[in-house]
């Protein structure tokens, strides 16, 4: 590999329940002078995909519990969207103040179970993260193949991070290649063996689109062009979700 370019993919409509995304970012990508090729990696924010998959929640309409609205009232925050990170945790890892770190339905851990209230497309509204990111990644991965391009598929989210500020993009749904690049089994050039090298390529990538996507610039496509990818058909984010038993944290 000589280079890699990354570029956003402006000019998508506003995104709405029921919106083909394969469609959109292909019309999108071609009205841009910059249509999809083969071997492309698309990263796609989730938002969106929430939005298209109707995953878009009026606070209004929450019915909330004694314990979420207790909770809200101490800290000062809204009681419905309390209500709905609680609703789409598996469990809370962490409460301090009025911090939440949970567990999702997916496994991923992670603030305020995903649920934001920026970009939702309106006040009063909150988006939940995709029932299934990597379904989602295969839909719109066949929609593409259907309109002639073979990508692969990446849907990113912005998380924090234990003992790191800040945040960054990361993969939660992938479609078409395999998540990780393993180097294990493989020899340096000073003849060490790699037992343990191991780099979240879908990560790597999805943070590396965030830099051309960002979070006003209203482009919530970009596609990276010239990286070899390794292709999955089963590809899962679940393989990188370490198990309970190795995780020295939980």
């Amino acid at each position: 590999m000589s280079s890699l370019e990354i570029f956003g993919i402006p000019g998508l409509p506003e995104i709405t329940p029921g919106t083909d995304l394969a469609v959109a970012i292909a019309d999108a990508a071609d009205a841009a002078g910059k249509p999809l090729r083969d071997g492309d990696i698309l990263v796609v924010t989730s938002k969106i995909v929430s939005k298209a998959e109707g995953r878009v929640v009026e606070l209004a309409s929450v019915e909330v519990s004694p314990f979420a609205r207790q909770y809200a009232e101490r800290w000062e925050k809204d009681p419905a969207v309390i209500e709905l990170v609680l609703r789409e945790a598996r469990r809370v890892v962490r409460q301090v103040g009025p911090v939440l770190i949970t567990e999702t339905r997916h496994g991923f851990v992670c603030a305020n179970s995903g649920v934001d209230q920026s970009s939702s497309g309106g006040h009063g509204l909150a988006v939940l993260l995709p029932e299934d990111p990597d379904a989602s990644a295969r839909r719109i991965r066949q929609g593409l193949k259907a309109r002639g391009a073979d990508v692969a598929v990446i849907i990113s989210d912005t998380f924090g991070r234990p003992w790191r500020e800040g945040q960054t993009d990361v993969a939660i749904g992938i479609a078409g290649m395999h998540p990780i690049t393993s180097y294990i089994g493989q020899v340096d050039p000073h003849g060490h063996e790699f037992r343990v090298q191991a780099l979240c390529t879908a990560d790597e990538l999805a943070g590396a689109a965030e830099l051309v996507k960002g979070n006003l610039s209203r482009v919530p496509a970009a596609v990276i062009r010239g990286l070899p990818w390794q292709p999955d058909e089963e590809a899962t984010m679940q393989l990188i979700i370490r198990e309970s038993e190795r995780d020295l944290f939980r």
